[in-house]
């Protein structure tokens, strides 16, 4: 039996189930609730251990060998060779036959005493047809070919070396700078008003006009100079007065060059 005076729990026990059957219900729970206590908490303890340790027993018991996957090889084909091609014959060229070409000996000739056989040196027009070498040989007259290279100049100090390009000489319609007479425009009208032949219209009491239409070339000289106005006699007197005109033109420019360019004056007059 049990020392009542160690455990106040058990005496208090033995207390409230005095005279009473002590083999089942409480009493029995409550005297062996600590035997039950460390028995769950082993239990529990022990199935927590199971759950911590079931995934390392898998990772020991599973395979660790890699799998090595190997390829299937590739199909083969059988590809179709082709015969080599057939080399062309070697065709032989015969060199045309080598004519003789007049050569002069222009080797300079040692003076000897008793000289057996006299050499005269040829003259200076002897080399016209001829070329120089060690011994007179009498032929055909050499043929010199020679392409010299042609030197292009072009705007910005650049030369190139090529063919020449075609210069296009067409009067231009067109330019960056017009052509203008050396004293102004207003000095060629004065000039053309004071020579003009105002005879040819006497007994005409009217305003005639026209228009000169004329080319100023790359040197500043004019040509082609035509009148288009209804009255021809006008016309006439017109052309020959521009063409008396003294003084020349500042050409027009195009690109940095001079170019021919066209020029139209009008010219009215009233005559009384």
């Amino acid at each position: 039996m049990k020392n009542l005076l160690q455990n106040n729990e058990f005496q208090l026990d033995e207390i409230l189930f005095e005279n009473r059957n002590k083999n089942y219900g409480a009493y029995a729970l409550r005297n062996n609730a600590d035997h039950i206590l460390t028995k769950s908490m082993f239990l529990g303890i022990g199935v927590f251990a199971m759950i911590a340790i079931t995934p390392l027993l898998i990772n020991v018991f599973k395979s660790t060998e890699p799998i090595v996957t190997v390829p299937e090889p590739p199909p083969f084909v059988i590809t179709e060779v082709n015969d080599p091609p057939e080399v062309p014959p070697v065709v032989h060229v015969t060199p045309p036959a080598q004519t003789n070409v007049n050569t002069i000996d222009s080797r300079l000739v040692t003076p000897t005493r008793n000289a057996k056989v006299e050499t005269v040196m040829p003259k200076q027009s002897d080399y016209k047809d001829a070329v120089v070498g060690i011994e007179n040989v009498i032929g055909e007259p050499p043929v010199i070919t020679s392409n010299p290279p042609v030197i292009n100049t072009v705007p910005g100090n650049k030369t190139e070396i090529g063919p020449p390009k075609p210069v296009d000489n067409s009067p231009k319609t067109r330019v960056d700078i017009e052509a203008k007479f050396t004293g102004g425009i207003d000095a060629f009208r004065n000039t053309v008003v004071n020579k003009f032949d105002t005879s040819v219209m006497d007994g005409t009491s009217e305003t005639v006009r026209t228009t000169i239409t004329f080319i100023v070339e790359k040197d500043g000289t004019i040509s082609d100079v035509k009148a288009s106005g209804p009255n021809s006699d006008f016309n006439r007197q017109a052309e020959k007065t521009v063409k008396a005109v003294k003084g020349k033109w500042i050409p027009a420019k195009l690109n940095g060059e001079n170019v021919r360019s066209y020029f139209k004056f009008p010219i009215t007059m009233q005559f009384e």
